[in-house]
């Protein structure tokens, strides 16, 4: 009965007088404008119209120096042949982003020296102004190391010498690779340094070779050191790349090539992990060979990879310096000239350098609230989850790219950067094309896809006994502690494959057609038409009024088979046939 006086009061159907592509106007804000919302910008400019508001109020106001090799660590679409070190120095790798923003018009859309304080109002940090927005759609862009966390140490802010965070790094500073001018002079100073993870291992060498330097190193956790591609002949291939695309592409596969068939070392016990900690073991052991009462300090017993790999070039040498000295005793308190030692010791300091890395299992520092008022915060309160890293049910048309669980153990983290964007950009379209005001994902997949990462890091070298950054330090818990949340389960080319097509039927949808029925029957108008394919439009389509009419015979549309076997098609021996 219900049902019948429902179907009478729907509106008769009528045509939507629109194309079949249904380029209606959208609009969606991306928050974060480094790696991941540059590409965004790129990207989301063809379906819809972006704003993107960077969350330290500058495009790549800051970025960091390369772990990886500066050849990987770039997009697909952008090689830059040009790079100074293997491992690019921060400045360099920030004038690369901003050249790809101007070069392909994503600055258009960026808003420098704006902070999301809530939701979508923002904050114009020269102004003081303060701007309500409104969007279809909200990505956030902010990445897993945004947030700086510093050393939980009684006294810390008592200390009156100078004291600076690796994440907000004074880039006119010595250490740089990539300045001459200073605004703290190291030279002649006593310097601690807090921390014994990839940042540290960047900067300690730098620090080292300052004249007149003296450095207390505090690192209570030993840490891996893999080896490093050598850059002798950098100069000469330089030249050799810039006349030749085709040399330089030879040079990326080789790079992307070995990133991506070292995975098997992830998988703890796996013959290349045992291989590799033998390995790493011994060329440690020889580098440390001035000092060897360190290796015992410095070589870990868990599996390489449970911490953060970094080649760390000179780091291990410096420690063997004379102006170097490395401890594994707790601080136990930070005073106005210094450090207290558990022991009682005082180390007295000129700075102190903490390089503590960053909160990786939080929230954004500004309030996400979904359905029934829940905040992103109290949600993540414990543990971060996700559905592959990218949608949390509960928010609906909120994305996330470089979420839990993007970051990578081996393999091209770009790509997983560039995947990600493109399956949003999907996302976006699909809600454009087919008049869904909304998409949110099913509670039961991302629970599947918590499942399936327990699983599937039980048998990895992510679970191993360590401290990582990859695991969830707020968690309440032992077990959520122990929670790997930084890494992608799997291969970075796994996750490409994953983002390549997305699976529509772990969404669900609200349909603008519903949005209607509600606004009408709120005005006692009677409901919408209550026909969920008006997508289908007016019969036409925008290539048929605008653009080539005969587009589909065009050589760059054609899809032409292999004569005799089409399975056997080239580029499928590469990439298997997918969708």
């Amino acid at each position: 009965m219900g049902d019948a006086a429902s179907h009478e009061a729907k509106k008769p159907f009528t045509i939507k007088e629109e194309t079949i592509e249904n380029l209606r106007p959208m609009k969606v804000i991306c928050i974060g404008a480094g790696f991941s919302g540059i590409f965004a910008a790129i990207r989301y400019a063809l379906p819809v119209k972006p704003g993107f508001f960077p969350p330290h109020g500058a495009l790549s106001d800051r970025a960091p120096s390369a772990e990886t090799v500066a050849h990987s660590y770039q997009y697909s679409f952008a090689p830059n042949p040009y790079w100074s070190d293997l491992y690019a120095p921060g400045a360099e790798i920030q004038k690369y982003l901003k050249g790809v923003a101007e070069k392909y018009g994503a600055t258009r859309f960026i808003k420098t020296k704006h902070e999301v304080t809530k939701h979508v109002t923002v904050k114009n940090l020269a102004t003081g102004e303060t701007i309500e927005d409104k969007a279809n759609v909200v990505i956030a862009a902010r990445g897993l190391l945004n947030e700086i966390s510093w050393p939980d140490i009684e006294g810390l802010r008592s200390f009156k010498g100078k004291i600076m965070h690796s994440g907000d790094w004074d880039e006119s500073n010595p250490a740089d690779r990539t300045t001459t001018s200073r605004s703290h002079d190291f030279r002649n100073q006593r310097i601690g340094v807090i921390g014994n993870g990839s940042s540290a291992i960047q900067i300690i060498p730098k620090l080292q070779k300052i004249e007149g330097t003296h450095l207390t190193c505090f690192g209570r956790s030993p840490t891996w050191i893999s080896g490093a591609f050598g850059d002798v002949a950098m100069a000469k291939l330089q030249d050799e790349w810039s006349s030749s695309p085709g040399a330089y592409l030879a040079f990326r596969k080789v790079v992307e090539d070995e990133g991506a068939s070292v995975h098997e070392a992830t998988l703890l016990g796996s013959p290349m992990q045992k291989a590799g900690q033998e390995y790493f073991a011994a060329a440690m052991k020889t580098r440390l060979s001035r000092r060897p009462d360190l290796s015992a300090s410095m070589i870990p017993k868990f599996a390489p990879g449970c911490r953060r790999l970094t080649p760390g070039p000179g780091y291990l040498e410096a420690l063997c310096e004379p102006n170097v000295e490395f401890l594994r005793e707790k601080i136990a308190a930070v005073g106005p000239s210094g450090l207290g030692l558990g022991s009682g010791r005082e180390v007295r300091l000129d700075a102190l350098v903490c390089a503590t890395g960053f909160k990786t299992s939080s929230p954004p520092p500004f309030p996400v609230v979904g359905r029934n008022s829940l905040s992103l915060s109290a949600r993540w309160e414990s543990r971060p989850d996700s559905y592959l890293s990218v949608a949390v049910d509960g928010f609906p048309n909120y994305f996330i790219m470089f979420g839990p669980n993007s970051a990578i153990g081996s393999g091209s983290l770009t790509m997983i950067l560039e995947s990600q964007g493109e399956y949003v950009v999907k996302c976006l379209r699909k809600l454009q094309k087919e008049d869904y005001s909304s998409m949110e994902v099913l509670p039961a997949r991302v629970k599947d896809f918590q499942e399936y990462c327990g699983a599937y890091f039980s048998r990895t070298v992510y679970a191993d006994e360590c401290e990582s950054w990859y695991k969830n330090k707020s968690g309440r818990t032992e077990e959520e502690r122990k929670w790997v949340s930084g890494v992608w389960p799997g291969s970075s080319l796994q996750a490409v494959e994953a983002f390549r097509s997305p699976r529509w039927e772990d969404y669900r949808y609200e349909s603008l057609e519903e949005e209607e029925e509600e606004e009408e029957a709120k005005k006692k108008n009677g409901g919408g038409t209550g026909n969920r394919m008006r997508w289908l439009g007016d019969g036409w389509t925008t290539a048929q009024k605008e653009g080539d009419k005969s587009f589909y015979i065009n050589p760059e549309f054609v899809d032409m088979p292999v004569e005799g076997k089409p399975e056997e098609r080239e580029e499928y021996k590469k990439r298997p046939w997918s969708y």
